[in-house]
């Protein structure tokens, strides 16, 4: 029986593995995809908003040409760490149910390789992260191939009319992105301008490209229905149809809460954000803990690797019967 089952393999998975390694704990990760695969999914052109120091697991350093890492110098990074600190992960084995028994838990699992497993752990940590549960629009035509609910880069849009839609980050860059890669790009928001947390080198960028009419925009709108071709939306102005030869809806994620619920994890209907001590992380299960953005539930904001990559430091505390311990400094705004 291990010690200690990870169930994520993303940045805060891997730490919490290193933090268990080093004290002696037998560990296990399980990914559903690669380590890492949040990262995988970001656009290609991404670069960190955090510097590479922030971005660093177990000492072990991050060293890039400039100041701020892009997303292939993390993918790079993350391998390394594997390979460093030995971390044992099983990837592209997803994990179906957590189940109570004896003296810890069954988790199963289904392998691609192998298909169904089962491993049994004293005690369970849940950090799977967000992307892969997004945030729906749920109007018709959400399901069409040409919508997206990911970006990953502008070429295929090339002479092509595009709506975006969403007021955040995500949103804005892939706007910017298509129209910089020859797209007829339209931005759709619900709201009047773009929300507070917009990066502050791509809020002026966008609203020039504005301006100037380069990139149109429809400010407090809704998408109301796609069908190929186009997409309906109704606004203050009424009723409106544009043409949209590709649809991406930058709407965000929500982290899946479907294995805490199975194992009876209440879950705040309000704010997603499971029944857990904020000091220890464990929920009211005992022994089963969460670690990373599934922390923050429906705020995605609050968690992110640079905070989230101490949670294994916490849950480790509270498996050794130790007190917490003390709490990390951290830049005043985290967001990658």
């Amino acid at each position: 029986m291990l010690d200690l089952l990870i169930v994520g393999g993303g940045p805060c998975g891997l730490a919490a593995s290193i933090s268990a390694q080093r004290a002696g704990l037998t560990t296990q990760i399980l990914e559903a995809h690669s380590v890492v695969s949040t990262i995988t999914q970001y656009p290609t052109y991404v670069q960190f908003f955090s510097t590479a120091e922030k971005l660093s697991l177990g000492g072990l350093p991050f060293v890039v040409p400039t100041a701020k890492p892009t997303r292939r110098d993390g993918l790079a990074y993350y391998r390394a760490v594997v390979k460093y600190f030995n971390i044992p992960v099983r990837q592209y084995e997803r994990v179906t149910s957590i189940e109570p028994s004896g003296e810890g838990f069954v988790v199963h699992s289904d392998s691609r390789a192998e298909g169904e497993r089962r491993t049994e752990a004293r005690a369970v940590i849940v950090a799977t992260g967000y992307f892969g549960s997004p945030n729906y629009l749920r109007v018709p035509g959400e399901d069409l191939p040409h919508v997206s609910h990911v970006y990953r880069e502008g070429h295929e849009a090339f002479d092509q009319d595009v709506v975006v839609v969403g007021g955040g980050n995500s949103a804005a860059e892939a706007a910017l992105d298509l129209w910089r890669d020859g797209a007829r790009v339209t931005l759709v928001h619900f709201g009047p301008t773009f929300d507070k947390k917009i990066k502050p080198w791509v809020g002026p960028d966008f609203l020039n490209r504005e301006k100037e009419g380069s990139i149109k925009t429809r400010w407090e709108s809704r998408v109301k229905s796609i069908e190929r071709g186009a997409a309906t939306l109704t606004s203050p102005r009424g009723e409106e149809r544009l043409k949209a030869d590709l649809v991406y809806v930058m709407t965000g994620f929500a982290p899946n809460m479907d294995l805490l619920r199975q194992v009876g994890v209440p879950i705040d209907p309000k704010t997603g954000i499971p029944s857990h001590n904020p000091d220890t992380l464990e929920t009211t299960v005992p022994n089963l803990f969460i670690a990373g953005v599934v922390v923050a539930g429906f705020d995605a904001n609050k968690v992110f690797i640079e905070n989230g990559r101490f949670h294994g430091d916490q849950i480790v505390a509270r498996l050794l019967g130790k007190a917490k311990p003390p709490e990390p400094k951290l830049s005043a705004e985290l967001d990658t």
